[in-house]
């Protein structure tokens, strides 16, 4: 796929973005309903944080004693970081809610965050939700190009919207990333408003990636009318739009995200491909600048010129693609996997088992590490066997 060929959308998975503090809808509305059908599932705040029966049972019963003996912080905290307890396994395959997270016992970084919340409302204990900054993350899915949030919450936290994150020896944060890295990642306190609008435009782009726009479309409605302040909900509001044929309607969208941020660089690359699409040249051509200005190199673009070496079976050029790639953001698991490709082809089979079992580790699905896993033991069995003979 060529550079630039791919819509992107921001997703509160891991990684760092900024959340927009000026509303970008301004007297003309975004939403245009008559184009989608009628939504089919509750589409509503109201199942974000609530607790399931095995939920109030875990609390009532299974980890009543500990939560008497230690304290609801201590005890909630302990319950969820405990190796014989909840332990949630990473996965970013949806978004869930509180009590799917409990049911599966996995979730990505809002899911953590939300079923934490849940119990901590249960418990009456205050919390604070963050938002992490850490280096730029993307991932691709469907067709899609994500640029990847992190988030985490506080417990025994004063409510503090718009300051700096702080921490003090009372409050216990919640995370995925190890407790070593935390007190060197500077935060952003966000409302409860924006960790529930962050879940519906997750679902909105979940469902985008599987071609379900009507779907899609409800759920982002519903992550705009819940916080206007939240920007990447409106991208993804004007993604939709885009692939469902609504040209008209997805340009007004990106235009009105770029009149509140003039270098959103991911509006502005979705409305490239809007005037591309609709014949607009020499209006594509001055975004085209622009956008170079604002982000010389797009995040896939060593990634792209390597696929296309695979498909050429130049496998010295995609082994240097994938590298250079790798050198931008060595935590993305398809990358390591495609040069980990490249060297087998090359007949490296050494360096392709390393990169592999990096593309293991740093999977954020069950699915692809069970891929990739696969993938490593058949690479390792060649080996045994080649060697054997």
């Amino acid at each position: 796929m060529r550079s630039w060929a791919t819509l992107i959308i921001a997703l509160t998975l891991a990684g760092c973005a900024t959340t927009s503090t000026t509303t970008v809808q301004r007297g003309t509305t975004v939403f245009q309903d008559q184009l989608f059908a009628a939504p089919t599932e509750n589409v509503s705040a109201d199942d974000v944080f609530a607790l399931s029966e095995p939920m109030q049972r875990y609390i009532g019963t299974d980890i009543a004693g500990q939560l008497r003996e230690k304290g609801g912080q201590q005890g909630l905290f302990d319950a969820l970081y405990g190796k014989d307890q909840l332990q949630l396994e990473y996965d970013a395959t949806m978004t869930r809610n509180a009590a799917q997270a409990f049911e599966a016992r996995s979730g990505n970084c809002l899911s953590l965050v939300i079923l934490t919340a849940s119990f901590a409302k249960q418990l009456g204990l205050p919390v604070r939700y963050n938002l992490v900054f850490v280096d730029d993350v993307w991932s691709r899915n469907g067709g899609l190009d994500f640029f990847d949030t992190h988030v985490n919450v506080t417990l025994g936290a004063k409510d503090g919207i718009g300051r700096k994150g702080t921490t003090n020896a009372s409050e216990m944060t919640v995370d995925f990333l190890p407790p070593s890295n935390l007190g060197k990642l500077r935060t952003r306190v966000i409302s409860e408003a924006t960790i529930v609008a962050m879940y519906m435009n997750n679902r909105a782009a979940e469902l985008l990636s599987e071609r379900k726009l009507d779907r899609a479309y409800w759920w982002a409605r519903a992550a705009v009318q819940r916080d206007p302040h939240y920007v990447p909900a409106f991208n993804t509001l004007g993604v939709i739009y885009k692939w469902h044929g609504d040209l008209k309607e997805s340009e007004l969208v990106f235009r009105q995200i770029l009149e509140v941020e003039p270098e959103n660089a991911i509006a502005l690359s979705n409305l490239l491909l809007v005037l591309t699409d609709s014949g607009r040249e020499a209006e594509a051509k001055i975004a085209a600048e622009q956008l170079k200005n604002i982000r010389p190199v797009p995040p896939f673009h060593y990634f792209d010129l390597g696929l296309e070496a695979m498909k050429a079976k130049n496998y010295t050029i995609a082994k240097a693609m994938f590298t250079r790639q790798i050198q931008r953001d060595a935590a993305n698991d398809q990358s390591q996997f495609w040069l980990a490709l490249a060297y087998y082809n090359l007949g490296d089979v050494k360096s392709a088992r390393k990169h592999l079992a990096i593309a293991v580790e740093t999977s954020t699905t069950k699915s692809n590490r069970e891929l990739y896993a696969a993938k490593l033991a058949e690479i390792s069995g060649a080996s045994v066997q080649s060697r054997q003979r």
